[in-house]
């Protein structure tokens, strides 16, 4: 099974994807490649300059990439041709894309309120008052039409959004 955590930025999604696999150690994270400096921090993923991103993408690399943020981002196809469950923090925007090339796939929006979500932005440093404004005018972003997909809202601990994330994972009772 292959799941795909999507949502705002700030929402929390690599926090809770790293509470999840300390509890399931079944589950193996797809490790991004980003057009962004390793030491930018947050998740754990391979930087890469834009040149050798789209050398990559040309020799077919990446099972899937997009853009979003000025960045491209790419999920190696050595990452997600294994059996077993793999987890990728992807892009609500990629979905439709993102369906056709893994049939199957299970997508859980995680999201957080708008204060909440301007509170972590701010924290990490990493963007600029004005960047904050953008990221959180994107946060009500809609999910694309047809995509099948379960809320986890982060508002609390991590510790309570790695459990609601954790009820998410489990297998859909038909």
């Amino acid at each position: 099974m292959i799941f795909a955590i999507v949502g705002p930025s700030g929402a929390g999604k690599d926090t809770l994807i790293r509470g999840v696999l300390a509890v399931r150690p079944d589950l193996r994270l797809v490790r991004r490649v980003i057009t962004r400096p390793t030491e930018a921090g947050g998740e754990d993923f391979e930087g890469v300059t834009p040149e050798d991103f789209a050398l990559r993408q040309a020799r077919g690399d990446f099972a899937l990439t997009w853009t979003a943020h000025g960045l491209s981002y790419g999920i190696p196809k050595a990452q997600v041709t294994t059996p077993g469950d793999v987890i990728f923090n992807g892009s609500r925007a990629a979905l439709p894309v993102a369906a056709t090339v893994f049939p199957g796939l299970r997508v859980i929006l995680v999201t957080a309120p708008d204060i909440v979500l301007a509170a972590r932005l701010a924290a990490r440093g990493r963007e600029t008052a004005e960047d904050i404004r953008a990221r959180l005018s994107r946060a009500a972003f809609e999910m694309p039409e047809g995509i099948a997909f379960q809320t986890v809202v982060n508002d609390a601990a991590p510790e309570i959004g790695t459990a609601r994330l954790l009820a998410a994972l489990q297998p859909v009772r038909a």
